[in-house]
């Protein structure tokens, strides 16, 4: 236990007394870890635990990941050195592994528009390993199971995509897994938040057959003997559940209408219509011929209309096939489906008008029911072994979801949504955080831990922290 004098400059009382204090510490407070040990605080996840923002790893980033601010407040209670696998830049790209650099936002065409960083990141694969171990050993691009695979620092394996550029950097062997270097550091104490990646891959591809969801027992299997092995030694820990991906603004920035009214003239109305003309009369013909429903014939019907907002033509895979007709798998999207972040650039160069937007780029109502219903599945997995090992839990997938709320989260006066880019709360790729969305998610980390454990961490002040940082 350590005791902490802490004094307030409070150099503008009217200041102070208008705001609410959100810091859960008194001026004079003795700091405890209650029934845990935080003397070796080791977190194992993927980017969301590294730090990754704007589509990168970089240095600044790192620097604002949520364990780290949690070890910040363990050294109250007992925690030594937490180390990080910085990267060697603020670019954060790796240019032997394709890795991109970070984007940032400049003004093109009047608006505001991210980018991605001109220059060449010096950052190479490299091992690092002899100037660790490390504490954050989050790796960009993981799933449950990547943690526990042999060969995922294998720099050999990287073409073939078996091996990870991130983990090759910082693995101790070109064979150990991550768990295995977690394990080596005999952690007291254990933050694991994995299993995005496993379902966000599949979301970011828009569900068109080249990524799958990792299936529900794949992922039960994993995240089963990473906790058996993390609490083998007594450890404590505390894991988090897995957001809504689709709440991301990533899938919500492109509205599913993307034609208003009045956006296109009445003689490209005229046009497209003419030329859809065949198509539905096709549809017409399947229908008689019962190769179609009736509904699915007014589904896959193409309209456009001037006195309403008109949704994009997407290829959708799971309509019935009607080549034989030579009739293409194509419908106007919906209020139900959701386009990714991805899109902008076609939509303004004529698709989703007289050229089809592809699968790549679309999340359909049956493809985001995928997405909950794995969701649902892995969070029902994480909760229930939380229980049985004793582990604090965070429900992160409820953090996520009240952004979307019409006042979004606010601390101390300031407002985090999820729009893009102004929210507060995402970073320029519209995934991961911002340093502030990371704090917030510290902060519910702390929560839970002191609630389980009966330690008293501090929680830290999001606002301190970066946000979107504009031109």
């Amino acid at each position: 236990m350590r005791k902490y004098i802490l004094t307030l400059l409070l150099g503008n009382c009217c200041f102070f007394l208008s705001c609410n204090n959100d810091f859960n510490e008194d001026i004079d407070t003795e700091f405890s870890s209650g029934d845990a040990d935080f003397s070796k605080y080791v977190a194992l996840g993927d980017a969301f635990t590294s730090g990754f923002r704007d589509n990168a790893l970089y240095v600044a980033g790192q620097k604002e990941s949520f364990p780290l601010m949690i070890a910040e407040q363990m050294k109250r209670s007992g925690c030594k050195d937490f180390k990080i696998p910085f990267m060697a830049d603020e670019l954060g790209g790796i240019p032997n592994a394709k890795v991109d650099n970070k984007k940032i936002l400049v003004v093109a065409d009047g608006s505001l528009t991210p980018i991605t960083s001109p220059g060449t990141g010096t950052t190479t694969l490299a091992n690092i390993y002899s100037k660790g171990a490390y504490q954050n050993m989050g790796i960009p691009g993981a799933k449950s199971f990547h943690l526990l695979a042999t060969g995922y620092g294998n720099p050999a394996d990287l073409a073939s995509k078996k091996a990870n550029p991130y983990f090759v950097r910082i693995a101790s062997t070109t064979n150990s897994t991550v768990l295995e270097d977690a394990m080596s550091q005999r952690p007291t104490f254990f933050t694991l938040w994995i299993g995005i990646n496993d379902i966000l891959s599949y979301a970011t591809s828009g569900g068109d057959g080249s990524t799958f969801i990792t299936d529900i027992s794949t992922f039960q299997n994993a995240y089963t003997k990473l906790i058996q092995t993390l609490t083998s030694n007594s450890a404590k820990g505390v894991v988090a559940n897995i957001p809504d991906v689709t709440d991301f603004p990533y899938f919500n920035k492109i509205t599913s209408l993307p034609f208003q009214a009045n956006q296109l003239t009445s003689q490209q109305i005229k046009n497209l219509n003419e030329s859809y003309e065949g198509y539905n009369s096709g549809l017409d013909q399947a229908k008689a011929k019962n190769l179609i429903t009736k509904d699915e014939a007014e589904i896959r019907r193409i309209v456009f209309s001037e006195a309403k907002a008109n949704g994009a033509i997407i290829i959708d895979k799971d309509l019935t096939n009607l080549d034989k007709m030579g009739l293409p798998s194509i419908r106007m999207s919906t209020t139900k489906d959701l386009f990714l972040l991805s899109v902008a650039s076609i939509l303004k160069t004529g698709g989703g008008t007289s050229k089809p937007i592809e699968d790549q780029y679309v999340l359909t109502d049956k493809e985001i029911g995928n997405i909950q219903e794995a969701t649902q599945a892995y969070n029902a997995i994480i909760e229930n072994i939380a229980k049985q090992y004793n582990l604090a839990f965070v429900d992160i997938k409820s953090l996520i979801k009240n952004l979307k709320t019409k006042n979004g989260i606010l601390y101390n006066g300031v407002s985090y949504t999820n729009i893009f880019i102004t929210g507060g709360f995402f970073s320029l790729d519209g995934i991961h955080p911002t340093g502030r969305g990371y704090a917030l998610i510290a902060n519910e980390f702390i929560k839970s831990i002191n609630h389980k454990f009966k330690s008293n961490l501090p929680s830290v002040n999001p606002n301190l922290y970066q946000s979107v940082k504009f031109p």
